[in-house]
């Protein structure tokens, strides 16, 4: 049946002057299997991937509190006496072995911004190459050299800040791969009408990294020392980068135990779904309104998630006044809630699509919406409250919360409007679309204070969906 938003077409005309449709409509392939499908355990590899992703990114967050001299921050901050010392005693005395830094606060912020200067730096080059040699290897390296960067911390932190600004910068470089490399392969791997589940079950390991490594590494930190943060997630990395190179392919064509049933599923479900256009359109891309809303919803959504990745254990110590085992805990709490909005968001928003026939455009301005707006409005409302604790991390987990939304909304809206095969079997148009999302977030070199910036909402369509779906 015919869209009912029929100015939609020539939107997606805005790409460039080939006019020939990225998808075209074909009769819908019965869906394979979920149970013990090779989409899924792509998934699930790729979720535990994004896991080992964000423990390795964000336990120097935790870490770094104990690492520094606790006398060295106190003269710096003008806020520490404003909330009082409300932990209760602790029986267990805090392990005071690891190595103390007389670094300030201005010091302590280069050193967890530096991994952010080396991750913008590869975006672009991972687009290209995934395209040419795929994403499995791009990927799995990108996470052993970050396991194996990470296992050196301890030793750069006494060579200097100099030298362990450079190793973060180097994880950084690393982890930059990362996201494009997925990207490129969910565009040969991903069904479109099970884009939303797939992407979100795999993207949701990063939040679930950051609910894991943050009170775990507060532990580590409490009964240990702060080295062995470094050790036990540096390891964990470089046995899932074994387990990745074994049993995941590049596309389903070349996967060794991909039923024959799921392999004509995705690939007709992705056939029609081909471009004329042998070459990247860079100046019709660059015109598009399309992809700079998805930039600067990306833009607006990162500055807040990454700043509060980055800073939320220094909040909770300098200005809350939380012990370093409880710091663990409570940075965690706002991503485990996040974590679950991703995963139960993921479902819902496919299940919009392809049994309640909302279409696609409806669905990604809506969680857009919701992910944008609500994380504004508690973040605002959290620097207004003092003192008051339980508001605090209540504020602050409802704002991470729903943000989980924005994985069904802009955060996959690259796979929408991109074809799934330009250059070379490509991937990197749907790459490159994602790539330039992430050149927005670097945190701030200041002391730990909430910021939000709210950025524009505007979403495009699928064309195969939106087909399929009225």
């Amino acid at each position: 049946m015919k869209s009912p938003v029929p100015d939609l077409a020539p939107s997606d005309g805005e790409e460039g002057e080939d006019r020939t449709p990225l998808l075209q409509r074909a009769p819908r392939a019965e869906t394979a299997p979920v149970c013990c499908s090779a989409r899924y355990n792509l998934a699930f590899l790729a979720f535990f991937g994004f896991f080992v992703l964000y423990s390795l990114r964000v336990n120097l967050s935790v870490a770094l509190v104990d690492m520094v001299d606790s006398n060295t921050t106190t003269a710096d901050n003008r806020t520490a006496n404003e909330c009082a010392e409300h932990s209760t005693p602790i029986k267990v005395l805090h392990n005071q072995t690891g190595k103390k830094y007389r670094w300030d606060a201005e010091t302590q912020g280069w050193i967890l911004g530096s991994f952010f200067y080396g991750y913008i730096i590869t975006q672009i080059p991972a687009g290209y190459v995934a395209s040419r040699s795929g994403g499995k290897l791009l990927l799995g390296f990108g996470v052993l050299g970050t396991s194996v960067f990470t296992l050196f911390t301890p030793l750069a932190a006494d060579f200097g800040v100099g030298a362990l600004i450079a190793l973060r910068a180097l994880e950084g470089l690393g982890e930059g791969v990362t996201f494009p490399a997925m990207h490129a392969m969910w565009s040969s791997w991903a069904p479109p009408l099970e884009r939303s589940k797939l992407l979100s079950i795999s993207y949701a390991g990063a939040q679930l990294g950051t609910v894991v490594s943050l009170p775990l590494s507060g532990i580590v930190c409490f009964y240990m020392n702060w080295t062995y943060v470094f050790y036990l997630f540096g390891i964990v990395g470089i046995i899932w980068f074994i387990l990745w190179i074994w049993l995941v392919s590049d596309t389903p064509e070349t996967h060794k135990t991909i039923s024959p049933y799921e392999k004509e599923y995705i690939l007709s479900s992705l056939r029609n779904q081909l471009s004329s256009q042998k070459s990247v359109p860079w100046v019709p891309m660059l015109k598009s309104l399309a992809l700079w809303a998805i930039v600067v919803a990306h833009f607006s959504y990162n500055w807040t998630f990454y700043t509060l990745l980055t800073l939320l254990p220094t909040y909770m110590k300098e200005v809350l006044r939380f012990n370093i085992q409880e710091n663990g805990f409570l940075s965690a709490v706002p991503y485990l809630g996040c974590w679950l909005c991703m995963i139960l968001s993921g479902q819902a928003a496919d299940n919009l699509r392809a049994k309640w026939n909302f279409s696609t455009l409806c669905v990604r301005r809506v969680f857009s919406l919701i992910g944008m707006i609500g994380p504004a409005v508690f973040l605002v409302a959290a620097g207004f409250i003092g003192c008051d604790y339980s508001l605090a991390v209540a504020f602050l987990t409802i704002s991470t919360t729903l943000g989980g939304f924005c994985s069904s909304g802009f955060s996959i809206n690259h796979l929408d409007i991109a074809p799934s095969t330009l250059l070379e079997n490509g991937r990197l148009f749907s790459a490159l679309l994602l790539l330039s999302t992430y050149l927005a977030p670097l945190p701030s070199h200041c002391s730990p204070k909430a910021k939000h910036k709210t950025g524009l909402l505007g979403i495009t369509v699928d064309p195969e969906t939106e087909g399929t779906n009225k």
